[in-house]
């Protein structure tokens, strides 16, 4: 698997694993060291950024994907954007950090990385 695909795979895997609830395995995609910043909070470790989100995302409350039929107008209930920096260990690439902006929101200091 090309550095590409298995960076797209890590992506695809963080969405589908907490979308499903299955923070276990979900916490397993960041480094032991791995920070992860979200509305002014910072967790640092898979254990924290574990316990925050199954904090934030119970049952019933998670996210969810809708599609809308046809050409109308649809609301949009948050936006925003990742600034991440991934490292490959042990062969699959991993979240280092991971910083989440929300629409609307100024942008905290920027991960190490510079994105």
């Amino acid at each position: 698997m090309s550095d590409e695909e298995g960076i797209r795979r890590t992506l695809a895997l963080y969405c589908q694993l907490c979308d499903d609830g299955r923070f276990d395995e979900w916490a397993q995609l960041y480094t032991e060291d791995a920070v992860f910043r979200v509305m002014g909070q910072v967790h640092v470790g898979p254990a924290a950024i574990k316990a925050f989100i199954a904090e934030a995302q119970p049952e019933g409350r998670r996210g969810k994907h809708v599609a809308v039929p046809g050409e109308g107008q649809f609301p949009v209930t948050s936006a925003g954007r990742y600034h991440d920096r991934l490292v490959r260990r042990n062969g699959a690439w991993l979240f280092a950090e991971r910083q989440i902006v929300f629409m609307g929101e100024d942008p905290p200091d920027q991960p190490s990385s510079g994105l």
